[in-house]
C-alpha cells in the first residue's frame, strides 16, 4: 500500500486495479501506477484527500470512463489534460491555443 491514508475500501481497489493490469501483461511497475493514479483520483474526487487537481475533481471517475479517452483513442486527451502538460513544458502561448494547436505543441517538445 503506497500510502498510509488509504482506507481499506481504497486499498482493495489498488490490489484489483493492479491485479487486472497484471493479467492484461503490464509490468508490476506500470500496474502499481496506475491502480496508485485512478486509486488517488477517486479519493480527490470523494473529498478524501487534502489537495487534487482541478482535472481530478472536474473529470469523469476512472471507473465510469474505463478507457474511453485511453491515449488516442476516442477524443485522445482532454483540452485540460494538454493544457496541463503545456503549463508542465513550459510552452508560451497556451491559454490563447485550442485543443489542436495545444496537442500540436505538446507533441513537438
Amino acid at each position: 500500500m503506497p500510502q498510509n491514508t488509504w482506507s481499506n475500501k481504497r486499498e482493495r481497489q489498488y490490489q484489483h486495479i493492479k491485479e487486472s493490469v497484471k493479467e492484461r501483461g503490464g509490468s508490476t511497475g506500470r500496474a502499481e501506477e496506475i491502480a496508485a493514479r485512478t486509486v488517488n483520483k477517486e479519493r480527490a474526487q470523494h473529498g478524501e484527500s487534502k489537495t487534487a487537481s482541478k482535472s481530478s475533481v472536474q473529470d469523469v471517475s476512472a471507473s465510469h470512463r474505463g478507457g474511453k479517452r485511453s491515449h488516442a483513442g476516442a477524443a485522445g486527451r482532454t483540452y485540460a489534460q494538454l493544457y496541463n502538460e503545456a503549463k508542465d513544458k513550459g510552452i508560451k502561448g497556451r491559454s490563447a491555443m485550442n485543443k489542436e494547436q495545444l496537442e500540436a505543441a505538446v507533441n513537438k517538445k
